[in-house]
């Protein structure tokens, strides 16, 4: 039995290691050493491990059980990014927003359409559009990009690209920033599609034999690494639009990254990740996998006030859920 615990243990420590290297995401960028952003999308996984093992100390009545417990604390924050349990806000919110990756319409664009007029939203952020104009009720769409678009109620001041894909199969990737008027104020809506990892199921899909599964998992790897690197480059665009922006800012859409990456750390850096601050239950928006993966976001200056914010999993529209969220705005 001793020897059973020591192994745990060894284990035990193994995971918090792991788990603090997620958190270095914060400080190391993927061009430096990209194996820190490859922890992040084990988290759900490291942290039921930890906890499990945690309980398992504490119904052991070992003392370690406490230095487990009060190191899980460094974690709490990073947990409620995944699965978060908010007060419902008492204020009236003014503002309701959806961002909704939709996969070329492939899903159905009479469905999306139908969709998107029942939530009456006041700005709604699109990702994989293939550039069709959709007929939304109420709704103008601000430009004609190929792989993002913003519909709203609002007056447009300006927009702009900020970068653009489309130029290769391996490039995909697109943002752009739009100044809104909205009740009297200029607001600035980002709305991000990061470079895709272009997974397929049968890619990542392990059947137990051992040299395939071992290919597999390198060729995964091949994919992930170049990827963050280019995840770098997009996130330093997205930040001067961000910190040099004169206006409070709404930055939306999918980051094909999960959070505590560097990709979560860096944009999210100065803005308020609506989920945190109001969600409730899971965050996970890609459900084409059998595993959690929140990779779809809207943050926002501490000006604007996160009311409510929803992941809808009752429509099966895309292979990911859209997001909602309401604000209030002064």
């Amino acid at each position: 039995m001793k020897i059973f615990r020591l192994i745990l243990f060894i284990l035990h420590l193994g995971i918090l290691f792991l788990l603090l290297g997620t958190l270095l995401n914060s400080l190391v960028p993927p061009k430096v050493f990209p194996w820190f952003n490859l922890l992040s999308l084990g988290f759900p996984v490291l942290i039921t491990g930890y906890v499990l093992l945690t309980f398992f100390w504490i119904l052991s009545w070992k003392k370690r059980a406490f230095f487990f417990m009060f190191l899980g604390l460094f974690f709490l924050n990073p947990v409620k990014r995944w699965v978060n349990y908010s007060s419902e806000k008492k204020e009236t919110p003014n503002l309701k927003i959806v961002t909704f990756n939709i996969k070329g319409g492939k899903f159905g664009i009479k469905n999306i359409e139908n969709f998107i007029d029942k939530q009456n939203a006041d700005i709604v952020l699109l990702q994989e559009d293939s550039g069709y104009h959709f007929k939304f009720n109420n709704l103008k769409k601000e430009n004609s990009a190929p792989i993002v678009s913003l519909y709203s109620k609002y007056r447009i001041v300006e927009h702009k690209e900020l970068f653009a894909g489309l130029y290769s199969e391996d490039f995909n990737a697109y943002a752009s920033q739009t100044d809104l008027e909205i009740n009297g104020k200029t607001y600035r809506i980002i709305n991000t599609y990061l470079q895709p990892f272009k997974f397929e199921k049968s890619m990542v899909k392990l059947n137990g034999n051992t040299e395939e599964d071992e290919r597999k998992v390198k060729d995964v790897i091949k994919r992930l690494v170049p990827t963050f690197k280019m995840h770098q480059e997009q996130v330093s665009i997205l930040r001067k639009s961000i910190d040099g922006s004169p206006f409070p800012v709404i930055l939306a859409g999918d980051l094909n990254s999960v959070p505590n990456s560097y990709e979560y750390y860096h944009l999210g850096t100065g803005l308020q990740d609506a989920f945190f601050e109001t969600g409730r239950g899971s965050g996970t928006s890609f459900h084409d996998y059998k595993f959690p993966l929140r990779i779809d976001y809207i943050f926002t200056s501490n000006s604007i006030q996160p009311i409510s914010y929803k992941v809808d999993r009752s429509v099966r529209l895309s292979d990911h859920f859209p997001v909602i969220a309401t604000f209030h705005l002064d």
